[in-house]
């Protein structure tokens, strides 16, 4: 097992951008969530200024899941980006060993290219790595043998 449970966010701006945003948000997850009697959860939002906002989310926690969507994931960084994640996997790893990736949205929507950015227009990914025993080190270097 490489994760506990693995929950993904994305903002919309407007009813007009739910459509490519969930297309997207289904792109990164390797099977048919209705199939797998996954919800994709549309929650409605106050954002800066007052602003209406979105937020879909799926949250995985089957280990076959969670599996799937990681080798996705992987498969679709590019070595680059993997090695970037392994340099910053102990600021990226919180003390509950929540894991956190943020996915470029707009790099998504254009070129279906799966990019790391730290800014704020993006897909959250919180991953809970599984560690056995639970000790950072563990999680630490599960993370590096995931992004090999």
């Amino acid at each position: 097992m490489l994760a506990h449970n693995i929950h993904i966010t994305v903002f919309c701006k407007s009813e007009e951008d739910i459509e490519i945003i969930a297309k997207k948000l289904l792109f990164i997850v390797p099977f048919d969530i209705k199939e797998q009697k996954i919800e994709l959860k549309k929650t409605n939002a106050t954002g800066f200024n007052e602003k209406k906002i979105i937020i879909l989310e799926i949250y995985l926690e089957k280990e076959s899941h969670t599996n799937l969507f990681l080798n996705n994931l992987t498969k679709n960084l590019t070595d680059e980006q993997k090695s970037l994640i392994k340099k910053q996997a102990d600021s990226r790893l919180d003390s509950e060993f929540n894991f956190f990736l943020r996915l470029d949205k707009s790099k998504l929507i254009n070129e279906d290219k799966l990019w790391l950015t730290d800014k704020g227009d993006c897909y959250h990914i919180r991953i809970k790595i599984a560690a056995f025993p639970k000790k950072r080190s563990i999680a630490l270097n599960n993370i590096k043998t995931l992004f090999s």
